[in-house]
């Protein structure tokens, strides 16, 4: 590669890198110009729908960056809510009883794909539906696929229920409503027996284990289980709105139903679960600090149970797009018809009703509480990110480019357009020139950089993975867009490759 080629691609690597950080000041920037309109929407929403009180936060790269409050925690006290109210989050709490079971299996004291009668005996001669029925795996209960039947209106009133109580249960014998493995229907149960089992491997309770794997590592220290123990000026009183008036209703003990929606937090501390949460994307060579490993983070958030697509799905705004869900360990996914990921969590019970989601491409998260039964946070806190993203221009942040697409970028450059001794610099696959001609390569190329005009500008690459990209290099009349893809071969060299003429 001779001098100006390598001055070229030296100044355009120092342009990437100022430009990135231009985006992200100019990112930031819109959001808080966007914050207004945003607490506008939380606050309507509250009134709209009777909340005595509503909690919420925005999770932005790590940091919480903005949280409001909204009414009272306590209506008989008049106890206004704030960051530091505790709020019991019900299902929410799901996600740490799956986290705390993938910390056991990374530290080889249990496996998913285990039947769960290993650590339940009681489990082992259930009457399944079928004598071909497959044994329920750990995995299975994670992801909600057992064949229980769905029990949200019973599974809430079993919250404080004895680990006997919830055995001998068992031994009476379960009704199954699917064959494990065969469907998805959401269960509580389930993942109260998954609380069982961290009990029974790791030798203390799933309050306890919880408590000092991962409540403690994330500084959550404002986060409870049983409600007597909150400091009562803290603690969120629920409701339920009837005959135009509030309500209170009783609050539940904890117990061995806890797993699936007990757990009792603040807007701070939950926001550093989520920051943890996406912590762990992109994937990074940093060091490891929180209670799990990263890739374990990501494993949560992946869509292991199918649920369904609705193709009509509406956003609050009224824009339509498909829309695909699925389960995957305590934590719902989605991707609706823009390519758009989210993944968290819904949360009810008798006096109250919660959300968290991320937006994990775009590194933006929500949180809201409400002391009202069964609060329909996860609609706003959709219609919240989706008006975030209109408004502030967000796009998706686009993953690092690997070292080898830089290069193999570089020496693409190099021998374009004409392809001179292109076969010699042992950059290509043996397939490459078996597929693609030198002559037909430079034919085709060198109209398109004549069109192009003077190349005074390299684009930053956009990777699809480690080992496919598109760049595109910028000319006086006209851009060219180049995309290859590597082979798994170590060093990947280029094994495909297209051109073509865009417009500037």
């Amino acid at each position: 590669m001779n001098y100006q080629k390598l001055l070229f691609l030296f100044c355009c690597s120092i342009a990437i890198t100022f430009n990135q950080a231009k985006a992200q000041d100019e990112r930031l920037k819109n959001i808080k110009e966007a914050l207004p309109k945003i607490d506008q929407i939380f606050k309507d929403y509250a009134e709209k729908n009777h909340y005595p009180a509503f909690v919420y936060g925005l999770v932005l790269d790590g940091k919480l960056i903005h949280s409001g409050n909204i009414g009272y925690t306590n209506l008989e006290k008049k106890v206004l809510a704030t960051n530091q109210s505790d709020f019991r989050i019900a299902s929410m709490s799901k996600s740490f009883t799956a986290m705390a079971i993938l910390k056991l299996r990374d530290e080889g004291k249990l496996k998913l794909d285990n039947p769960a009668y290993l650590y339940i005996p009681e489990l082992k001669n259930q009457q399944l539906l079928s004598k071909d029925a497959p044994a329920i795996t750990v995995r299975n209960l994670l992801t909600h696929s057992a064949g229980f039947p769905e029990d949200n209106p019973w599974g809430d009133r079993q919250l404080a229920i004895s680990d006997e109580a919830m055995l001998k249960m068992f031994r009476k014998g379960i009704s199954f409503s699917n064959n494990p493995s065969t469907a998805y229907e959401y269960s509580n149960m389930g993942f109260a027996m998954l609380g069982y089992i961290i009990k029974k491997v790791s030798g203390k309770t799933y309050q306890q284990y919880i408590n000092e794997k991962i409540l403690k590592p994330l500084g959550m220290n404002h986060t409870y289980w049983e409600y007597s123990q909150v400091p009562a000026e803290q603690l969120a009183h629920g409701y339920r709105w009837l005959n135009e008036n509030w309500v209170e209703q009783p609050l539940l003990h904890d117990g061995a139903y806890g797993a699936m929606g007990g757990m009792i937090t603040t807007i701070d501390d939950f926001a550093k679960y989520v920051a943890f949460h996406q912590s762990a994307w992109p994937a990074s060579d940093a060091p490891e600090k929180g209670p799990v490993k990263r890739s374990s983070v990501r494993e949560m958030q992946q869509p292991w149970q199918f649920i369904g697509v609705n193709p009509n799905y509406k956003y609050p705004t009224g824009r339509k797009t498909p829309m695909a869900n699925a389960y995957g360990y305590g934590l719902g996914h989605a991707t609706d018809g823009e390519g758009r990921r989210s993944v968290g969590h819904s949360g009810g019970l008798p006096g109250f009703g919660s959300n968290w989601r991320i937006l994990q491409d775009y590194g933006l998260g929500v949180i809201s509480f409400s002391n009202l039964t069964y609060a329909n946070a996860g609609y706003f806190n959709v219609q919240v990110l989706d008006t975030l993203v209109a408004l502030a221009h967000l796009k998706p942040r686009v993953i690092p480019v690997s070292p080898i697409l830089k290069q193999r970028t570089k020496e693409l450059i190099a021998i374009l357009p004409t392809w001179k001794n292109a076969e010699s610099t042992g950059i290509f696959a043996e397939n490459f020139f078996l597929d693609y001609f030198e002559e037909s390569l430079r034919k085709e190329a060198i109209p398109i950089f004549e069109n192009a005009g003077k190349i005074i500008g390299l684009k930053e690459i956009k990777p699809e993975n480690n080992l496919r990209g598109v760049f595109t290099l910028e000319g006086e009349k006209a851009n060219i867009e180049i995309s290859f893809t590597l082979t798994p071969e170590n060093p990947a060299l280029i094994q495909e490759y297209h051109i073509k003429l865009v417009g500037k």
